[in-house]
């Protein structure tokens, strides 16, 4: 009886001192005299996240109450004190001025335990710097160059069944997310792989559907999660894992396959995998860069999900917006359309002289930010300049509120009209580069831009060239947003009326 006792009251102490130092935590910019939301006990200021908010909302939604009270704003990601930029020049700093003191983003990887999460957006430290110099030679000009030509035949087919789904469903309407993913799987599939997907034929094809649980399921329910990504360093401690069984081993079989196939038949190709190969099989030795195969799985893991979800997002809003506002579809079409050659062909040259198109593009890009925020983590404590008393501690996990600076009035005047114009030559020119991050910004922006633009501007001129894009009935204005998705995306679908050209 005595011993029962003694564990009641031993599981009380202990249960009483973790709410204690939670409540502590939480008490951490209050003591400080910092501007904040008040936090939830277990979400922090993510509360409702998944569920009543996403992602965009629970950053954008402090920026706007606090922004003009200083450089930045506290923040809890869960239980853990954070930084909401607030200010373009501290975001600046952060990202390009003071980079090697934010060099990580300090979000959960395992390499040992859960190997696909060891990829460059992830990795930190001189693991990330060295290979992010030996990766960077794939997303070269003349590597797109030389991409290009799989991607304008992968288009051809994309055009040849969107035809078919538009002309086979009643009054031509068309849910166009599902086929832009499907369409830039093939894509990726190819140009990362050198593999056939198929799923432009076969919406059931095994990288699709393996692309799609990538992105909508989770291993672990919201409370382990919030653990995970709250608490990083004690979750690979416990040897914890975030991607699902089926998707590991979906991964390592395609790249350990692949890999063997060339290998064994001395196949050289320009791709991405080929890199990977090359660095693998010794070179780089000599800066400590060489990769195991769950290493080059996890690089070809990332690029196949960063390129085929961020990409047809924004071919899907594009679109939507065209719709929306024919003018703007129609001043485009004709520019895509003298572009294009008498026998159907658009070269490299000719898809990026395109002003216009890049212009819908990047305005697509700033009102519908695919990911929401950027991560940072400070390696030393900093102090703002010209604001002693704010200081991020060493350590301190940092979010730049992309979302919700590309929807401040201050930095685009009626920021939710949609107006390419504000992307021409001139006005960007007059803007700093920091105010628009739909890329990042600085040493550490996303090293697969160029494939991404390279792609959706693919997509958009051939589309925009056989097909016009109208509302109807089934398409939502506005949008509803999947709550429970990390990035922006449309809950129901994005549903078009669709005329062939």
């Amino acid at each position: 009886m005595a011993i029962i006792t003694f564990i009641i009251y031993a599981t009380i102490t202990l249960a009483s001192l973790a709410v204690y130092m939670i409540k502590k935590r939480l008490n951490y910019w209050k003591e400080l005299g910092i501007p904040h939301d008040e936090p939830t006990l277990m979400g922090g200021n993510l509360h409702g996240l998944m569920t009543t908010r996403s992602f965009a909302q629970c950053t954008r939604e402090p920026y706007e109450r606090h922004r003009g009270s200083g450089p930045f704003c506290g923040f809890y990601f869960f239980q853990r004190p954070a930084v909401l930029v607030l200010e373009t020049e501290l975001a600046k700093n952060i990202l390009i001025k003071d980079f090697s003191k934010f060099t990580d983003r300090g979000l959960f990887h395992n390499e040992e335990s859960d190997p696909l999460t060891g990829h460059l957006f992830l990795l930190d430290g001189a693991k990330w710097k060295n290979l992010r110099n030996k990766l960077s030679p794939t997303f070269t000009s003349g590597k797109m160059r030389f991409m290009y030509p799989t991607i304008t035949e992968v288009a051809d087919n994309f055009v040849k069944v969107f035809g078919e789904m538009s002309q086979a469903n009643k009054n031509g309407v068309v849910e166009i997310k599902e086929l832009l993913a499907r369409f830039t799987t093939d894509v990726i599939g190819k140009c990362a792989f050198g593999i056939e997907c198929n799923s432009l034929k076969d919406p059931n094809a095994e990288f699709r559907i393996m692309g799609k649980r990538s992105l909508t399921e989770r291993r672990h329910g919201k409370l382990l999660t919030g653990l995970i990504q709250g608490f990083p360093g004690l979750a690979r401690k416990l040897k914890m894992r975030i991607v699902h069984d089926d998707v590991h081993n979906f991964f390592m079989r395609i790249v350990r396959e692949t890999v063997a196939y060339r290998e064994e038949n001395n196949i050289k190709a320009n791709d991405f995998l080929s890199i990977l190969i090359d660095l693998k099989n010794g070179e780089g030795k000599s800066d400590g860069v060489t990769l195991s195969l769950e290493e080059m799985a996890a690089q070809a893991f990332v690029f196949f999900l960063g390129g085929f979800e961020t990409s047809s997002s924004t071919m899907g809003f594009a679109l939507y917006e065209l719709a929306l506002n024919q003018d703007v579809q129609d001043k485009l079409r004709d520019e895509v359309n003298e572009a294009f050659t008498e026998d159907g062909s658009i070269s490299y040259e000719s898809l990026h002289g395109l002003p216009y198109l890049g212009q819908v593009i990047s305005e697509t890009l700033r009102k519908y930010t695919i990911v929401p925020h950027l991560n940072r983590q400070a390696l030393v404590d900093y102090v703002v300049p010209g604001n002693p008393k704010y200081v991020i501690p060493k350590g301190m996990p940092i979010l730049i509120p992309a979302y919700g600076m590309h929807h401040d009035p201050k930095l685009y005047p009626n920021p939710e009209k949609f107006d390419p114009e504000r992307f021409d030559a001139n006005a960007v020119k007059q803007r700093d580069s920091v105010e628009f991050l739909a890329f990042g910004d600085g040493p550490r922006n996303c090293i697969g831009m160029r494939f991404g633009i390279m792609q959706t501007r693919v997509g958009m001129a051939y589309l925009l060239r056989h097909f016009k894009f109208s509302v109807c009935e089934e398409t939502e204005v506005p949008l509803i947003w999947d709550k429970a998705s990390f990035v922006l995306c449309s809950k129901n679908g994005i549903y078009l009326k669709v005329d062939k050209l």
